[in-house]
C-alpha cells in the first residue's frame, strides 16, 4: 500500500479502537488522530466529508447528549451539520479511516479493510 493510513479516533470507543487493532494486524502503520484532542478545521472536515461521499448529516453522531440537546429535531442544511462538528467534534462519527482520496466510517470495524 502506497498511500498513508489515517484514522480519525476516539480511544475510548470500542469500534474504534478495534478498527485501529484490524490495519495494525495487517502491518500497516497509521496516522492516528485523536480528534477530539485535535478536531480538524473546517477545510479538513470538509475534504473529509468528500472523500466520503456522504451528506454531513449522515456523520453526525445522534446519541450523543449535545445533539439531543441542540440538534434533534432541528432543520440543518450541510453547512449547518459542518458548523455542528466543528464546535463539537464529539458529534463526529468514528472511527473514519482514509487512505489516499477514499474513506469510511468503520463501523462495523471491519469496513475498514475495504480501503486496504
Amino acid at each position: 500500500m502506497t498511500d498513508p493510513v489515517r484514522i480519525y479516533h476516539n480511544p475510548c470507543c470500542s469500534k474504534s479502537r478495534s478498527a485501529c487493532a484490524i490495519v495494525a494486524e495487517k502491518g500497516i502503520h497509521a496516522e492516528i488522530v485523536e480528534y477530539l484532542k485535535s478536531p480538524p478545521s473546517r477545510e479538513e472536515l470538509v475534504a473529509l466529508i468528500a472523500k466520503l461521499g456522504l451528506p454531513p448529516g449522515d456523520i453526525v453522531r445522534t446519541n450523543e447528549i449535545i445533539f439531543k440537546n441542540e440538534y434533534h429535531g432541528r432543520e440543518m442544511s450541510d453547512d449547518d451539520w459542518i458548523d455542528a462538528m466543528i464546535a463539537h467534534p464529539i458529534l463526529i462519527e468514528r472511527p473514519i479511516v482514509v487512505v489516499g482520496d477514499r474513506a469510511v466510517v468503520a463501523r462495523p470495524p471491519e469496513r475498514v479493510l475495504e480501503l486496504l
